[in-house]
């Protein structure tokens, strides 16, 4: 009997090692279905996207985007902006691709460890190495390849890879098939050795599922702003106040919410890591979908924000700040503020001054407190030099805008400072040349004039009309639709950032 037993060990050990070693690659299913089974079809489809998309004006070192995976028809100029906050230059040793399963459930996630993945653009490398060892040193990911053959989420992603990446790295891809949290954060646990400025992850999700248009914009900004959050209890808890509102036709607030999940479970208690969101429609905003039920997309970003800076901007007159130039533009905002708490003057030294920060440029400085507006007060204009226009806005900000009281001591402790340099106007005569999230609006009606930062739109998560129809009667005091009748001009901004704990 013992012969046998050891007899049969041997020929199921034989047969695992040979089911191992045989190579499956995975063939297309979602081709046809939600995006061009042709090559050429695919590419034209892809190089339109990306040139179509919102793209960001700031580099960064990006460790985590989350992309939607619907039709390309729906929510391709999506991905294509999440895709785009990826520096073209970046060099990254794998790509982890992160999906919900669809089409089955089981506890715990699958990685494709048999092969390669095959789209109509060509094979792309499965990291098997990888794959293998996550397989042998964690029960969660034991689980069998079978998940990924009929499931689109990966799948979806690949083709914006090929298009967006000279060099192709391996990629990683997993389906999570379980809804329990701790099995999540086992998930998490075992992908974290990999986690690091070297590896891409891209998570795979659409928002809101079938609510109306209207709900659906307002559901899909609580998720995204839970995500930017940072924390996985804010986050869930935002799903389940969202499932409790009873809105009708509501699915799910983020289809791959456990992808999601993952990745805040991987970020948790990192300071460095920050979530910015991109861009966002739903498919109502699309000719081939309608407007009483619909899904939502957001394209967001997860960077390193010690390792990001300004592009340079080209509205005319290009401008950038280098590290040291933004550090003494945070110094002047903070200790002008600060010297209002105290006897002690602040003295502007301009012979300390960098040159490009005595330039004559407008600047808006921005305070916020756990994300909520609490001032903010510039010059569109300005003759004098930008760091004398910072240190005036930022006391302005603090003590002066009319829609709040003076700041207190204890709430600059908690105090966020944003400053927006302002770059030159450009008059258009065409509203289809306001890229959201890129350019700020200037309207102008006689005397009346108002103008929306650029980070304003999509921050809040307003369609071009919104951001419109906000900046006329908010701003320029002109009613919703006095823009139609108005002068708009546009411009662009340096957005610098200080987020302090």
């Amino acid at each position: 009997m013992q012969t046998v037993l050891i007899v049969l060990l041997s020929i199921f050990t034989f047969m695992e090692t040979f089911s191992q070693n045989l190579t499956t690659d995975r063939q297309p299913y979602a081709a046809g279905r939600f995006y061009p089974a042709d090559k050429n079809e695919l590419s034209k489809d892809l190089s339109q996207l990306f040139e179509n998309c919102k793209k960001s004006s700031t580099i960064w070192q990006v460790r985590a985007i989350i992309s939607p995976h619907a039709g390309y028809v729906f929510s391709g100029e999506i991905a294509a902006s999440a895709y785009s906050a990826i520096p073209k230059n970046a060099v990254y040793k794998n790509i982890f691709i992160i999906g919900s399963s669809h089409v089955m459930y089981f506890d715990g996630a699958s990685v494709y460890n048999t092969g390669d993945y095959i789209t109509p653009l060509g094979k792309v490398t499965v990291n098997r190495e990888i794959a293998d060892k996550l397989i042998l040193d964690n029960k969660v990911f034991a689980f069998p390849t079978t998940a990924h053959i009929q499931e689109h989420s990966i799948e979806v992603q690949i083709p914006f890879i090929q298009s967006y990446f000279k060099n192709i790295p391996p990629i990683i891809p997993i389906i999570i098939g379980t809804d329990k949290e701790n099995t999540i954060k086992k998930i998490a646990e075992a992908l974290r050795p990999w986690f690091t400025p070297e590896n891409l992850f891209i998570i795979s999700s659409d928002f809101s599922h079938y609510p109306p248009y209207k709900d659906a914009v307002e559901n899909d900004s609580l998720t995204a702003m839970s995500i930017i959050s940072g924390k996985p209890r804010i986050f869930l808890n935002t799903l389940r106040n969202n499932a409790s509102k009873n809105i009708s036709g509501l699915a799910t607030s983020m289809c791959g919410w456990t992808s999601g999940l993952t990745l805040l479970y991987l970020a948790e208690g990192n300071d460095k890591l920050e979530t910015k969101r991109l861009d966002y429609c739903n498919s109502g905003d699309s000719p081939s979908g309608g407007k009483a039920e619909v899904v939502g997309y957001n394209a967001m970003v997860m960077i390193d924000k010690d390792q990001s800076s300004s592009l340079p901007h080209t509205s005319g007159n290009s401008f950038s700040f280098t590290m040291e130039e933004k550090k003494k533009l945070f110094d002047i905002a903070k200790k002008s503020i600060e010297s209002r708490f105290t006897d002690n003057k602040y003295v502007l030294d301009e012979r300390s001054m960098p040159d490009d920060l005595k330039k004559p440029m407008g600047a808006f400085v921005t305070l916020k407190i756990n994300g909520a507006l609490r001032g903010c007060i510039g010059r569109f204009f300005s003759e004098e030099p930008l760091y004398n226009v910072v240190s005036e806005s930022a006391i302005s900000s603090a003590f002066e805008d009319p829609r709040f009281s003076p700041l207190t001591k204890d709430e600059y402790k908690v105090t966020n400072i944003e400053i927006t340099v302002i770059g030159p106007l450009k008059k258009i005569n065409n509203i289809n040349e306001i890229v959201l999230g890129k350019h700020g609006i200037y309207i102008k009606k006689g005397l009346r004039a108002g103008t929306m930062l650029p980070q304003v739109a999509t921050e809040n998560g307003w369609s071009l009309e919104e951001f419109l129809g906000y900046t006329s009667r908010d701003k320029a005091g002109l009613g919703w639709d006095g823009w139609k009748d108005a002068e708009i001009s546009i411009y662009e901004g340096v957005v610098l950032e200080d987020k302090r704990k």
